[in-house]
């Protein structure tokens, strides 16, 4: 399992949210690129980043901001918010990021998924962040009567082969994933699960891990100091 250390911008800033709501954005970095080269410094595989503006202005809001890092550093950035359209797959897979993440979009216009994922393959994951089980977009501002596990086999059946999934309820709450929506996820599908959302500590990773996911991201628990970014990458490198 890899460890992804989260950036998520908000107007240009570093922040973080407490269950998706806007209301509770605080800053927690200086510089989104100091944030950056300190996560690739410290030995992440990958960097997850998210345009919160676009997430709910259904735009690349934050666009440029997020090609300059990327030409910045070397560790790979998978990102997410505000992509809806094949042009702007395409801008960001052209600009330096390695992967993006498709959410809204996915619920709203399957074809693209099917479209994105068939011409750019393990370049493209979806997003799918739950309440109660249904899935939520815009921001997590509207949430949806579909079921997360019915949408994850759609997505499957679609070509994708990475899904993160969010539960929206323990987001930046530092109360733990839900290991039991994960665990029920990674039975019904066959491609890479992220897990997001609660991670507190050194123990939450090791319970992910044991589950083999793919990756866990991180983000209000390293900024807390509540998890240790080296500490977590080396538990994980443990078992290859």
């Amino acid at each position: 399992m890899i460890i992804l250390p989260a950036i998520d911008i908000l107007d240009g800033a570093c922040v973080r949210l407490q269950k998706g709501a806007y209301e509770t954005a605080h800053k927690v970095a200086a510089d989104p690129l100091e944030t950056a080269h300190a996560f690739e410094t410290a030995g992440a595989d990958y960097i997850h980043m998210v345009d919160l503006n676009g997430a709910k202005d259904a735009k690349c809001t934050n666009r440029d901001l997020f090609v300059k890092v990327a030409a910045e550093i070397s560790c790979p950035i998978e990102l997410g918010g505000g992509i809806r359209t094949m042009e702007a797959v395409e801008y960001y897979l052209t600009h330096g990021i390695s992967r993006v993440i498709l959410g809204s979009a996915a619920l709203r216009d399957p074809e693209l998924v099917k479209r994105a994922a068939g011409t750019y393959g393990e370049k493209i994951a979806v997003g799918i962040d739950a309440k109660g089980g249904k899935v939520s977009v815009e921001g997590w501002i509207d949430t949806s009567d579909v079921d997360y596990i019915e949408f994850a086999k759609l997505m499957e059946s679609l070509g994708v082969g990475n899904i993160i999934f969010t539960d929206i309820s323990r987001d930046g709450m530092l109360t733990g994933p839900n290991l039991d929506q994960l665990a029920a996820l990674k039975d019904a599908i066959s491609v890479d699960i992220t897990a997001s959302g609660g991670i507190k500590d050194i123990d939450d990773i090791r319970n992910l891990r044991d589950m083999k996911l793919y990756g866990a991201i991180c983000g209000k628990s390293l900024y807390s100091g509540s998890l240790s970014l080296d500490e977590a990458i080396a538990l994980c490198r443990e078992v290859g």
